[in-house]
């Protein structure tokens, strides 16, 4: 499975306007609901939510994966967030999270779910890519740097 099968262009968000953890999950809860449209009426968010409970997504070097699966949802999703100036996700490293990846998943799609997180996960191991990212223009821009990140795998 390929990032693009699961992310669409207008679900990129090339600058978040939230300042907070809280509010990250919120801004791009809100876009998997509008790109899909499904009313999820805040069940996404209350499950992304217990997900950080139990630790944060915020994987480090400016990353955070947050994710979250539920019944409502037949096929796998994500969001792309950016925030230039970075926001506190309580990042494994103690460090701002810069780049975002949203990813919910049915209930019962476990295996494909690791899958997805994973090839998100290398998809950003690079700084190089992280960079250009960070540098990209356009919300075109980074889903042409998603796309060419999914034939490299």
């Amino acid at each position: 499975m390929k990032i693009t099968e699961i992310l669409r262009p207008e679900a990129v968000v090339e600058e978040l306007k939230s300042i907070t953890k809280a509010g990250a999950l919120e801004e791009l809860s809100a876009v998997i609901e509008r790109v899909s449209g499904i009313s999820l009426k805040g069940r996404l968010v209350r499950a992304l939510e217990e997900r950080e409970r139990l630790g944060s997504t915020g994987i480090g070097d400016g990353i955070a994966i947050p994710h979250g699966k539920l019944k409502d949802v037949k096929v796998m999703m994500a969001a792309f967030g950016r925030s230039p100036r970075g926001l506190d996700f309580q990042s494994i490293d103690g460090k701002p999270a810069h780049i975002f990846f949203l990813l919910v998943a049915p209930e019962d799609m476990a295996g494909p779910h690791l899958k997805a997180l994973a090839r998100i996960s290398r998809l950003l191991k690079e700084p190089s890519r992280r960079k250009a990212f960070m540098e990209a223009k356009t919300r075109e821009d980074i889903y042409r740097l998603i796309s060419e990140g999914d034939e490299k795998f």
